[in-house]
């Protein structure tokens, strides 16, 4: 048996070394964002025990379509989530809206 590592493995421990933090929801090379409809990532915090997503008091990353973005705006302005950061997804690469967010 191998020892030998993906890309995806060895590209994960540099993340980790570098800092990046590990959140609920999807990992950060999960298959969700590499599918055709995907097109936003977010990292937000759970507000309340009503979100629809998480528990109160988890940071979550979910990847999400055009559709799921809409629901989780309409959530942070019920005040169930706070959004801390968000990219767009275009082909499986994030394109951050700005350098400063959570990552």
């Amino acid at each position: 048996m191998s020892n030998k590592k993906t890309i995806g493995e060895l590209m994960e421990e540099m993340r980790l070394k570098a800092g990046a933090k590990e959140y609920a929801g999807h990992e950060y090379m999960d298959l969700n964002r590499f599918a055709p409809d995907t097109r936003h990532m977010v990292i937000f915090d759970v507000l309340t025990h009503e979100s629809p997503v998480g528990d109160k008091g988890e940071r979550m990353r979910l990847f999400l379509t055009d559709g799921g973005y809409q629901k989780m705006l309409a959530c942070q302005e019920r005040g169930d989530i706070r959004i801390l950061s968000h990219a767009k997804v275009v082909s499986g690469n994030l394109y951050y809206d700005r350098k400063d967010q959570v990552r």
